[in-house]
């Protein structure tokens, strides 16, 4: 159907919600373009995009179709439980319990979390509470305008393409989206779940420490953001006996994120608060996370000024602390193996790299993490020891399948109060590695592309790199890997890309040792191009970067 026939069928069904309908009436044209063009995709986390009304928004309506096939597919494979949880967003509780209610009408009991928690503590849930799968309502660290739907397989992983496709499959045999209704079901299916998985969680959590004693003579100034994260992660720094506060205006949960510029710590506005805190408190730590609690960024004090670290330091620091206290402490682990992606700094294969550690590199999405984690406690040729994406996520153990943030602020408090019992600041043991194995400095550039004219013009961007590959001036290509394609090209020849899913990604590598590499974002309407670049010191590295970062925005010119 055409957008306009789209719109129609939607304006003339018996059965839209009335909310929706009296949205839909006051859609401008361009926006019921955008609106009814096309269906909201499952991409990398899952389904997520603006909320509205119209199939390529997250309404009451796409929750339903994308539940309604998830039931029809475990119903398939004889799935018999799922666990549901959700956010502090605009609608997620509503959608938590309607996709509750429709499992149940399809014969499957769904546990679901009473009140809001964190993503993380729902791919720990699914296991603990031995289900099928999971459903977790979020948008993670998008703004408000935004949810999501996040679909979980019996470990606590999020679907890989496989899976994923059975689902895409079911979902694409529903005629009338905005037929679907609960309609009646067993009331005894839907369980609330409570303090039994919160405090199961917790103590997993707890678990990891390594230096139970460590010094904890320091303060840590903390934000949730307004999101999930304020009582686990507080709970468990505060039990473990650190010192820690919270910044006070965002502690509560809020869909509008009204005490915040932005919810996503990749985002500068996301420190404001905690910075303005730390200064109050004189902390040496400070610890934001995203709405949803599986992300976490990082600042530290260094010589009496406030650093923020990006995804790509944090992780090398957080492995670099883990892998030095093993061998600190004589604890072996046989053949082990960290996870990290392709478009993550090759700062932490380095780092694992000086301890003797393998690195595996997935493609983007912390399901492709999550599922090496399942492949070899089965096969047992390598073991876990840390996984983490640049995107500011990491996995300390793998009790949960996805990022979490509860963990690794528990961890990076621990590694913080061990380096300053060394006379060292955060920052200080970033440097250190610097020294160890090489400079790097990395980063993003992106490019918003909203709407049907921006799918356009983003498939565009790709196939015109695609087709004429470009030089950095004064830099040598070694080679290029089309992760869509699946060819590596060296030079005038072409090897086949294996051991990976088929994704729309280019990645660079340059012979002094940087990449470059471009792909469209998985969760919004832009084309993000990751930079990574190596030199002997983070000054040159920067350089270097401030170059690359010059000719690629020319080039998108």
């Amino acid at each position: 159907m055409s957008y306009i026939e789209n719109y129609n069928f939607w304006l003339n069904h018996p059965k839209l919600d009335k909310s929706l309908k009296e949205e839909l009436l006051n859609l401008d044209e361009k926006e019921k373009e955008d609106c009814f063009y096309t269906d909201v995709k499952f991409q990398t986390a899952g389904m997520r995009g603006l909320m509205g009304v119209g199939p390529n928004r997250l309404n009451i309506h796409t929750v339903r179709k994308a539940t309604q096939g998830f039931a029809q597919y475990l119903n398939s494979i004889g799935g018999k439980a799922v666990a549901i949880g959700y956010d502090n967003r605009f609608h997620s509780q509503e959608f938590a319990y309607d996709s509750a209610k429709l499992l149940a009408a399809n014969g499957i009991k769904a546990y679901i979390f009473d009140t809001l928690r964190p993503t993380p503590e729902l791919s720990f849930a699914v296991r603990y509470l031995k289900c099928a799968g999971g459903i977790m309502i979020t948008a993670s660290h998008n703004p408000k305008q935004y949810n999501g739907y996040k679909l979980y397989d019996e470990t606590g992983c999020q679907l890989i393409p496989e899976i994923a496709q059975c689902v895409i499959d079911e979902i694409d045999k529903i005629e009338d989206i905005l037929a679907i209704e609960p309609g009646e079901y067993d009331p005894s299916l839907i369980v609330e779940v409570n303090k039994e998985v919160d405090e199961a969680y917790k103590e997993a959590v707890l678990s990891i420490r390594l230096r139970k004693d460590v010094n904890k003579n320091f303060t840590i100034a903390y934000s949730p953001e307004h999101g999930t994260s304020y009582i686990p992660v507080m709970t468990s720094l505060k039990e473990a006996g650190f010192n820690v506060s919270v910044v006070e205006s965002q502690k509560d949960p809020d869909p509008a994120f009204s005490n915040t510029k932005t919810p996503n710590p990749e985002e500068k506005g996301a420190y404001e608060g905690v910075l303005e805190l730390a200064k109050e408190i004189n902390a040496d730590l400070l610890l934001v996370c995203d709405p949803d609690g599986d992300r976490m960024g990082v600042g530290v004090k260094h010589n009496g000024e406030y650093i923020i670290l990006n995804g790509n330091q944090t992780g090398a620091l957080l492995l670099e602390y883990i892998l030095k206290t093993y061998e600190d402490l004589g604890i072996k682990v046989d053949n082990p193996c960290m996870f990290n992606t392709i478009v993550t700094s090759d700062i932490g294969e380095a780092v694992a790299r000086y301890h003797g550690v393998d690195c595996e590199k997935t493609l983007t999405g912390f399901k492709y993490i999550g599922n090496k984690v399942r492949v070899y406690e089965k096969s047992h040729a390598k073991n876990y020891v840390f996984g983490y994406e640049e995107s500011y996520g990491s996995l300390i153990a793998p009790f949960v399948r996805d990022k979490d943030a509860t963990q690794a602020c528990l961890m990076l408090a621990e590694a913080c109060g061990y380096y300053l019992s060394q006379g060292m600041s955060l920052q200080d043991a970033v440097e250190d590695i610097y020294k160890k194995v090489g400079a790097f400095y990395d980063s993003q550039i992106s490019i918003m592309l909203p709407g049907a004219d921006g799918a356009i013009k983003l498939n565009q961007i790709m196939t015109s790199i695609r087709e004429n590959p470009f030089t950095v001036p004064g830099y040598k290509t070694l080679k290029i890997e089309d992760y869509k394609l699946r060819i590596t090209v060296e030079g005038d020849k072409k090897y086949d890309l294996l051991g990976h899913d088929i994704s729309d990604v280019l990645k660079y590598y340059l012979d002094d040792g940087s990449f470059i590499a471009i792909r469209p974002s998985g969760t919004e309407p832009k084309c993000k191009f990751y930079l990574s670049c190596k030199a002997d010191t983070y000054a040159n590295a920067k350089k270097k970067n401030d170059e690359f970062t010059a000719f690629l925005k020319k080039l998108v010119n």
